[in-house]
């Protein structure tokens, strides 16, 4: 079943994608209105598809049904990731990129983004795929299955920019230092961005994201 999301079109020729997946309990309306706040060129033709999670019950939250790519049983970080949540959200992505590339865009013109579990999601699936993105976005997340990631990754030297927040109380920054150092040991290209904020996003880090998806799609 296709995900459903909000897509804003590119002011000129599609020549680019950002597919960038929300956090618990948020919807792909809530990352939305960060594009104007990039101020991408707009020669670069980027396409930005912002999907929703599926609607389901999570655990932690009594149960309560809400837009989560996956379960998350326990607030223990090695338990919190239901591993075949992950992997189905994974497909369903995996189906968006390959319908970007369906339509001519070449996968080194595609980012895949996500902030919370939807970077847990994007830093599943990016180094699995039979294709190399342009790079991943993982903001203030952690890692599924990190022992996993070796044996299974098909992509080696993924540019990856990771950015946490010193005050994150929901997903601590020692779980997304633990994520860059499994990615950096298994081979991966990925930078380091801390500011002093909490499990959000913030004007340095937009700026940061800006020059860094410049960069990757120029």
């Amino acid at each position: 079943m296709k995900l459903d999301a909000v897509v804003i079109n590119p002011q000129e020729q599609h020549q680019a994608s950002v597919i960038w997946l929300h956090g618990l309990g948020d919807s792909g309306e809530g990352f939305a209105p960060i594009v104007p706040e990039l101020k991408l060129p707009t020669n670069l033709g980027v396409k930005f598809i912002f999907p929703h999670a599926p609607v389901q019950p999570v655990t932690i939250n009594g149960g309560m049904a809400m837009r989560s790519w996956y379960d998350i049983k326990s607030f223990d970080l090695d338990k919190r990731a239901d591993e075949q949540g992950v992997r189905e959200s994974a497909q369903k992505v995996q189906q968006l990129i390959d319908a970007e590339i369906t339509q001519g865009i070449s996968p080194d013109k595609i980012i895949l983004a996500g902030f919370s579990q939807g970077g847990v999601v994007s830093l599943h699936l990016a180094p699995r795929l039979d294709v190399k993105l342009a790079g991943v976005m993982a903001l203030s997340t952690y890692m599924c299955a990190p022992d996993k990631l070796a044996d299974e990754m098909t992509q080696q030297q993924l540019n990856i920019f990771m950015a946490h927040g010193r005050m994150d109380d929901v997903v601590p920054m020692q779980a997304g230092r633990m994520a860059y150092d499994t990615l950096r040991a298994s081979g991966q290209e990925v930078s380091w961005q801390e500011y002093n904020m909490a499990h959000q996003v913030c004007i340095e880090e937009i700026n940061a994201i800006s020059q860094w998806v410049t960069a990757r799609l120029s």
